[in-house]
């Protein structure tokens, strides 16, 4: 038996494609209200953590899933859901030879910087809690931040962590799908 792939006229395609919608619609919705609390705190002290009010955010209710959660969650499955509706645009022989070549070196890049990124923000939010622990007091893990890269603009670690592990799945799952056998655009039955 040959495995179709997915076409519009399935019922799966519907549903990706609505998931789709939904995840678009969240991190529409995050990306808006973390810009508004940032401009808020930003005009109120003068300065801002990169990411804490999404961090330190939780929807629908309390203590249910931070901003951040669903952010990362929205990501991931919007990605794939992505991956599945749109194989046509790259599927046969769309972007061959020097084009294919520059973008999978170009998504190795990218699933190299995003893997650095997470290792380092995992190391440094390890050692602020183990420095904290060592002090004697246990600290609020969803405060903590690095001065990183500028010191004006600290980053909140769990958010920075959250992002760069998101962008590291979906560059290293886009990477796998650009080294895979391309999909035939002929449909076999």
């Amino acid at each position: 038996m040959n495995q179709r792939h997915l076409e519009k006229s399935d019922a799966g395609y519907k549903v990706y494609l609505y998931i789709f919608y939904v995840c678009g619609f969240i991190m529409v919705s995050s990306l808006v209200f973390g810009v508004y609390i940032t401009m808020i705190e930003w005009m109120e002290n003068g300065t801002y953590v990169m990411g804490e009010a999404i961090q330190n955010t939780f929807i629908p209710f309390e203590n249910f899933s931070r901003v951040s959660t669903w952010i990362f969650f929205s990501t991931i499955i919007g990605w794939y859901c992505v991956s599945r509706i749109g194989w046509k645009r790259t599927a046969g022989n769309k972007i061959v030879g020097l084009r294919m070549a520059l973008l999978q070196l170009m998504l190795l890049g990218f699933t190299i910087i995003t893997l650095y990124e997470v290792l380092y923000n995992f190391t440094v939010l390890n050692a602020k809690i183990t420095v904290g622990m060592i002090e004697g007091n246990v600290p609020n893990i969803d405060m903590l931040s690095i001065a990183y890269p500028d010191p004006d603009r600290p980053w909140n670690l769990v958010f920075a962590t959250k992002v760069w592990l998101a962008a590291l799945i979906i560059s290293a799952h886009a990477f796998y799908l650009s080294t895979k056998p391309r999909k035939n655009l002929e449909v076999e039955l």
